[in-house]
């Protein structure tokens, strides 16, 4: 609902002041993809941002030399699917550490412990896992306690590991759907689900319950056992950079809060009207329904991510640390100066966790003790640089899931962005691109690029 400041600056700005073939509303990643594949058909395009800067959720703070995700969404993008989306080619990752660390009752557990194949451009001592070399090893949780039931549960786990990696998406997609945990308990022990799979999933998307669709969860999972763990180089709005730097200047205009859109114009509180052809919603859900009313807003997953720095590193590995005590109150965490050294001033440390779910009142105590245990330190002396609490961080993906939600509502307007797709980065990018090729149909004009798989990665 518009104000009543809002409502009376409309009234007085009805004339159209300019007119471009398609208006873009939001510069997230899904609209900028959009953008990019609009302007190189030829199309003139005007990117709306309500906000002062690009990127939505995949935004970075900088503070004293510090690059800190307000998100920071883990990528299981290969440098192969990377170079696949367009305008995302230069985008450097930095890769994790081997496999991932899982903290259970005091004890630590390496688990996907591979061996390294290092891919072009990646410095060495980092890189991504062969399908092959994923999971191939009896040692993958390496420091399990040694009796017989911990074996039996090591090898049902590797193999049913190698056997997702190695398995189709047509295959994954065919399977019966149903939420994560009945799929995964159905497939292996309920305490390896719980000890490893529930924490690693908790931090891929965002769902510690497990409610997630088992189609879009066994995607993800196979993924990470293809080895695609990483983060932009430079934080999160690296990315969205890296797709704004691509289009024609003054494509993006940030600041410009749009009140009123249709197939046809586009009104904002204080920079007129724009004419146009076709109108793309690429906003957040929430958002998306207060300018179209009647779209189908989901249930999110909250998010609250925490940046410390400390006097000396915790630790020097690079891979992520999971809880698998689900009472938390941090789900993951990583030294990020590690994983990325450019995250942080040289000589500086920068540790960054998340939470998941609601906080508590006392989140960064909380915090600050819990990441005492994990990293069997003291952290008196760290200091708080950001918390960042986002309420519509992660749309759910609750059984049935359709990823491919129509991104065309008529001829000339159509939505786009992670709520219409897969819950992910790649997600929103796929939809974006959808979205723009539905245009060019429309317009009857024929996309210059192949429209990316939405199901080929998670």
């Amino acid at each position: 609902m518009l104000s009543s400041a809002d409502s009376a600056r409309t009234a007085q700005r009805t004339d159209v002041v300019e007119n471009v073939d398609v208006v873009i509303v939001g510069a997230g990643i899904a609209g900028l993809a959009a953008a990019h594949r609009l302007t190189g058909a030829g199309v003139s395009v005007a990117v709306l941002e309500a906000e002062p800067r690009i990127g939505g959720r995949m935004a970075t703070d900088s503070v004293d030399g510090f690059l800190l995700d307000r998100v920071g969404p883990l990528l299981t993008l290969s440098h192969e699917e990377l170079r696949a989306l367009p305008g995302l080619d230069g985008l450097a990752l930095r890769p994790f550490g081997p496999g991932v660390l899982v903290h259970t009752d005091g004890r630590y557990a390496r688990w996907g412990a591979p061996h390294p194949r290092r891919a072009p451009g990646v410095p060495r001592g980092g890189g991504h896992r062969s399908v092959g070399g994923a999971f191939s090893v009896a040692r993958a949780l390496a420091s399990a306690p040694r009796h017989p039931a911990a074996s039996l549960d090591q090898a049902r786990l590797s193999a049913s590991l190698v056997r997702l990696a190695a398995t189709t998406t047509q295959r994954l997609l065919a399977r019966p759907e149903r939420t994560a945990r009945e799929a995964l308990t159905a497939r292996l022990p309920a305490r390896t689900v719980q000890g490893v799979l529930r924490p690693l999933l908790a931090a891929l998307l965002a769902d510690p319950d497990l409610g997630t669709s088992s189609r879009q969860a066994d995607l993800v999972l196979r993924a990470f056992a293809r080895g695609r763990l990483s983060a932009p180089e430079g934080g999160s709005a690296a990315l969205p950079e890296r797709l704004a730097a691509s289009l024609p200047p003054g494509t993006v205009r940030t600041g410009v809060r749009v009140t009123e859109a249709s197939v046809s114009r586009v009104t904002t509180a204080e920079h007129g009207v724009i004419g146009c052809r076709s109108m793309i919603l690429a906003t957040g859900a929430r958002s998306a329904a207060e300018l179209l009313p009647g779209l189908r807003v989901p249930a999110f997953h909250p998010v609250t991510v925490l940046h410390h720095t400390a006097p000396a590193a915790p630790t020097t590995d690079p891979t992520l640390l999971l809880e698998s005590d689900p009472g938390g109150p941090v789900a993951h965490t990583a030294v990020m100066s590690a994983v990325d050294p450019g995250r942080a001033p040289a000589g500086r440390t920068l540790i960054t966790s998340t939470v998941l779910g609601a906080p508590p009142d006392d989140t960064e105590r909380r915090v600050r003790k819990h990441l005492a245990t994990l990293y069997g330190t003291s952290t008196d002396e760290w200091e708080l640089l950001a918390l960042h609490h986002t309420r519509d961080a992660v749309p759910v993906m609750a059984p049935p899931h359709d990823a491919r939600r129509s991104v065309r509502l008529l001829a000339g307007l159509y939505v786009c962005g992670d709520h219409r797709a897969t819950s992910t980065p790649y997600g929103a990018l796929t939809s974006g691109h959808r979205a723009a090729a539905a245009v060019l149909s429309d317009l009857g004009l024929t996309p210059s690029l192949p429209t990316p798989s939405t199901e080929s990665a998670a």
